[in-house]
């Protein structure tokens, strides 16, 4: 009987505990950890998203990059920060799907974390320095398939959403290229911009602004239709390559177990940001698609995490 009773005190304190943190958090800043070096499409969303959140929850938001690994060393950090709300994630299909497939000793599992919703779908690019040989993406084709090997692409690192564009690409093109890692977007086009590598494989968040301003060519976007920042770069299909599709995610996470209330907090000030026609405008001027109601909850993120882990499974089984 005594034991009952210090059984239901228990949990009679841990149910006011939690409906003090429902009430109080946040109550100071949050970090939000970006796994990739900053200046790539992660990073650039990040700050977006993180801005209006931070408003929307009355606290500040801090992002922080932590670059290296495609990703991992971001996601062991999370997975072993405490479960209450300040340290929060932004993943994509690279970081919290394809690292299973890619490094299967990690030490995190997709249940080390607990998804809190969708923020928007990026767009795929690829692109070349402008005095490449190839000026489409019929020529870029041809002329891997002639030189094979002798092209170099550069990406966000492996497990990155970029390196996944990267992959798809040459598998549906069925050419031979040299993948080069990098710490993140931003690093690797500005070796592009630098001439140092042949090109790169991006999302527009990251890339468009160097398209617009012709720095770089555009060769495609592997995406069903065009942008509408960058109307005249063709899709895959129209260049030949309706194979080639290939469009990442962006979402937010926190480590396992943070209580409900927090994550319905964060939950809420995502939507509402979402919901804000500047933060819609700024993604869609990105190239990128602000994520719809049904995206943005916890079920349909775990959904697309586990398509995506059985998907690379069999697009990733061939290894460099």
């Amino acid at each position: 009987m005594i034991i009952r009773r210090l059984t239901l005190a228990g949990l009679a304190l841990a149910a006011l505990a939690s409906s003090a943190t429902a009430q109080t958090y946040p109550d100071r800043p949050i970090t939000m950890i970006v796994p990739f070096a900053a200046g790539g499409a992660s990073d650039v969303i990040a700050r977006i998203i993180g801005e209006r959140m931070g408003q929307a929850l009355g606290q500040t938001i801090v992002n922080e990059n932590v670059a290296g690994a495609g990703g991992v060393i971001a996601l062991n950090r999370v997975a072993a920060a405490r479960p209450d709300g300040y340290t929060i994630l932004i993943g994509n299909t690279g970081t919290n799907a394809a690292s299973y497939v890619l490094t299967p000793d990690v030490k995190f599992t997709p249940d080390s974390f607990s998804p809190v919703g969708l923020i928007a779908k990026t767009a795929p690019v690829l692109a070349v320095k402008n005095d490449f040989p190839a000026k489409t993406l019929a020529e870029f084709v041809a002329y891997a398939k002639a030189n094979p090997g002798k092209i170099n692409l550069a990406h966000a690192g492996v497990g990155s959403s970029n390196y996944l564009i990267c992959k798809n690409f040459v598998a549906a093109a069925k050419v031979e290229v040299t993948l080069m890692s990098y710490r993140g977007a931003g690093p690797a086009l500005n070796d592009l911009l630098g001439g140092h590598v042949d090109g790169v494989c991006d999302n527009a968040a990251s890339i468009a602004p160097s398209i617009q301003a012709e720095r770089v060519n555009g060769l495609a976007v592997a995406a069903a239709k065009r942008l509408e920042i960058l109307p005249n770069l063709p899709t895959s299909a129209e260049g030949g390559l309706p194979e080639f599709l290939a469009e990442g995610w962006n979402a937010i996470f926190t480590p396992a177990n943070a209580p409900a209330e927090v994550t319905s907090r964060l939950n809420a000030a995502l939507r509402t940001s979402i919901a804000d026609p500047a933060v819609r405008k700024r993604f869609n001027d990105l190239g990128s698609t602000p994520a719809d109601d049904a995206e943005m909850t916890a079920a349909h993120v775990r959904k697309v995490v586990d398509a995506d882990i059985a998907r690379y499974k069999v697009t990733l089984a061939i290894k460099d």
